[in-house]
């Protein structure tokens, strides 16, 4: 364990202030994601160095489409969740404590150790919530950026401003859940305030790393047109070119009576948000589809064709244009391939 970050101290009640959920936590209490616990009024991030799982993964299995195209990176994970999503497909892992997890440590050293010897490009901090096991994702990815090696979150979206500037000095990039509107953020989310996602999301686009936003779609649930353009034009308030990814739901954890989505709801889904001027808006969870492909937005000339978590081809020139219109497509970090 290790001294937690952003919190205060008021006699023997620590409050936390990484993220969004503010806990005010009592001698020997835990914080509501399970990772954070007072003892004797110091706040302690007890999964540092205990990760849950690692493992190598293609970064298009995130999914990034304009970071890093075709590299593998170093994903870890620790228990522990800020969110009580009902359709989490890591629930074993997400909605656990620290205390009821016992495997290996691994140092932060370690961590870069492993990612090198397995020629991976960089780390991401994926599958529970990085933001709730920021000190380890701090002392790791600042480790990597002296190895040259890139860092990204995989995040639900309600990390603070002070954590996310302080991201900064190690994180290249995130993937931002925008799983829904107010009702869905209360109910399936467990209590979560879109609007607090909605100022995450402009604040970690503010500090100028990569953002990508993701929406997994729930038939009759969150497949909502209005929402749709809604969101669309609060992301193109920031910037029309952030890729927005919409993918398959399948039954999990507290829904399991719910459909797996289908190729047509996602199609629509899409089709709702290239119509408002969204110029790279994709689907996933259905391996082959055209929309997992980037397109150049001035010509439609395929710039990257992909299957499933696969780069299948790279066309673009070595300055990452369009090869028939010049169109610069925006890609961050090296051109890989598969």
């Amino acid at each position: 364990m290790k001294e937690a970050m952003f919190y205060r101290k008021k006699g023997q009640v620590a409050e936390c202030y990484l993220c969004y959920r503010n806990c005010k936590i009592p001698k020997d209490g835990w914080g509501f994601c399970g990772a954070r616990h007072n003892i004797d009024g110091t706040l302690y991030a007890m999964t540092y160095g205990k990760p849950c799982s690692y493992v190598i993964d293609p970064i298009e299995k995130k999914p990034f489409y304009h970071f890093w195209p075709g590299s593998i990176s170093f994903s870890i994970a620790t228990v522990g969740c800020n969110f009580r999503c009902a359709n989490c497909q890591n629930a074993d892992i997400s909605q656990a404590r620290a205390d009821s997890f016992h495997g290996p440590e691994l140092a932060p050293e370690d961590v870069i150790e492993l990612a090198k010897r397995s020629g991976c490009q960089g780390i991401s901090y994926t599958y529970t919530e990085p933001t709730i096991f920021f000190e380890y994702c701090y002392d790791i990815g600042k480790l990597a950026r002296k190895e040259g090696m890139y860092n990204n979150f995989v995040t639900n979206g309600y990390a603070q401003t002070e954590s996310i500037n302080k991201s900064k000095e190690f994180l290249d990039a995130a993937r931002i859940d925008l799983k829904g509107d107010t009702e869905h953020y209360l109910k399936v989310c467990g209590g979560v305030i879109l609007d607090n996602v909605l100022k995450c999301i402009k604040d970690y686009y503010k500090t100028g790393m990569h953002i990508e936003i993701i929406t997994l779609v729930i038939e009759k649930d969150n497949d909502n047109k209005d929402w749709v353009i809604e969101m669309a034009d609060f992301l193109k308030s920031m910037d029309d070119r952030i890729p927005w990814h919409f993918t398959a739901f399948y039954p999990a954890y507290k829904m399991m009576d719910k459909p797996r989505t289908s190729a047509k709801t996602l199609e629509k889904m899409h089709d709702w948000a290239a119509e408002t001027g969204m110029k790279y808006v994709y689907t996933g969870n259905i391996p082959g589809h055209k929309y997992e492909n980037t397109y150049c937005p001035k010509c439609g000339e395929l710039a990257i064709e992909r299957s499933g978590f696969s780069v299948v081809k790279i066309n673009l020139t070595k300055d990452k244009r369009c090869p028939s219109c010049g169109e610069k497509i925006p890609i961050v970090g090296e051109l890989s391939g598969q």
